[in-house]
């Protein structure tokens, strides 16, 4: 297992590497954005394994490198965002391995109008909902999409904009299949006035996984887009049909799919959002990736239904203090499967200064979950504190305790642990 695990690691870490080589050629551009940050970080745990019984406490210990980048506008642009580091268990509980995350997006004007897209995104996710989120129930996912995109401007009030798109989705380990994706669009849009906008675009996509099974999803929407001086509200709402074949069984599912994205301004130090949508899709998809409370069950059937809303408030205050607080909800309709995961919670962090160099901070969290199947219900409830010290212009300490609790109708699923975290950054200049 450590050697396969070792090959997958690398596998999985490769495009972070190769990222991290466009930002560092891209960086030599004298207006380019270049941020680099390393850090050193070492976290104990009295029940590493988040265990119901027979708890194991260990020390993680951490390196990473992070680098942010923006490139000057011109006829290329990229933005780039992304970890690599190396995680060590003093007690061996879990294998030692690279970890890393990233977030790549760019694009180029080849012609007129006519442009090529690159993106590129890795995050871990867990492959099992009912598991305990431990590195034994992670996986990195990671997808890749190019392909070229036309915006075609009719006048001044109506333009059409065409695009195709090859999307490669990775696991590094697990039994979950990548796969390969083919997307083509069309949307047209038109501007009735200044702050408004509306328009319809059709959508098709196909999904082949390493197993042969094959995924069709045709969506038709309506869209439309808002301003007002202290808001923007834009969204869409159509019909969407998703068909599966796999072997000489072929399944198909359609219904009304949306989104809705609000984003308002309630004083000039506070303010309001509203994210939902409802979609037909497959779980190889970047829901998970919009939607950060959001998690797909990877062992379940790989065509779902997913409803999901989220909506915040940030507030900040003038002696520099800072509020965040944030409702979410989903929900995960496994078309050829009876399982059906609903889940809810909400989290909330303030902070504020304590001094001239220290920054303190209060976090908690909760979620609900539910497993219609199995009639079973979990709850799982998050306490952090923690305080930051700027120790000079570019070393920052953070030190850090928590506490997380899992209750479930499902006795071995339960755990209580506690943590304490110390560690340090310095930003390269």
């Amino acid at each position: 297992m450590g050697k396969q695990q070792g090959v997958e690691s690398r596998f999985a870490l490769a495009p972070v590497g190769l990222m991290f080589v466009i930002a560092s050629t891209l960086g030599t551009s004298a207006q380019a954005q270049v941020e680099l940050t390393g850090g050193l970080d070492s976290r104990f745990t009295d029940n590493a394994s988040k265990a119901s019984r027979d708890e194991q406490s260990d020390l993680e210990s951490r390196v990473y490198l992070k680098a942010d980048y923006a490139s000057d506008p011109g006829r290329c642009n990229a933005t780039f965002s992304g970890t690599l580091g190396y995680s060590n268990w003093l007690d061996s509980t879990f294998d030692d391995e690279a970890y890393g995350e990233m977030d790549f997006l760019g694009d180029c004007e080849l012609a007129n109008q006519l442009y090529w897209d690159v993106a590129n995104t890795l995050r871990e996710v867990t492959q099992s909902s009912r598991s305990s989120d431990t590195p034994d129930n992670r996986t990195r996912k990671n997808v890749f999409s190019t392909g070229p995109r036309y915006n075609w401007r009719i006048n001044d009030t109506n333009w059409l904009t065409l695009s195709t798109r090859y999307e490669n989705t990775e696991f590094s380990e697990g039994d979950t299949s990548d796969t390969e994706r083919y997307l083509g669009a069309a949307a047209w849009n038109h501007a009735f006035s200044k702050t408004f906008n509306g328009g319809v675009s059709a959508n098709y996509s196909r999904t082949e996984y390493d197993t042969g099974a094959e995924v069709d999803v045709r969506t038709v929407n309506l869209t439309f887009g808002r301003n007002w001086p202290t808001m923007d509200v834009s969204g869409a709402i159509g019909v969407s049909e998703i068909e599966t074949k796999a072997g000489s069984s072929s399944q198909s599912s359609d219904g009304l799919v949306g989104e809705l994205s609000i984003q308002r301004a309630l004083t000039p130090s506070s303010d309001w959002y509203l994210r939902a949508a409802h979609q037909l899709t497959d779980r190889s998809s970047n829901v998970d990736f919009v939607f950060e409370n959001f998690q797909f069950s990877l062992e379940d059937s790989i065509t779902v239904e997913t409803t999901t809303v989220s909506t915040g408030f940030d507030n900040r205050f003038s002696n520099g203090a800072t509020l965040n607080v944030e409702f979410y909800g989903s929900q995960s309709d496994y078309i050829d499967d009876p399982e059906r995961e609903d889940g809810g919670g909400v989290n909330f962090r303030y902070g504020r200064p304590m001094a001239e160099r220290t920054t303190g901070h209060i976090g908690l969290g909760y979620d609900y979950l539910t497993y219609a199947s199995d009639e079973l219900d979990e709850r799982i409830t998050r306490v952090e504190v923690g305080a930051e010290h700027e120790a000079s212009r570019d070393l920052s300490l953070t030190a850090k305790v928590g506490h997380q609790n899992k209750v479930s109708d499902a006795p071995t699923s339960e755990y209580d642990e506690n943590w304490v975290l110390v560690g340090l950054e310095y930003r390269f200049r």
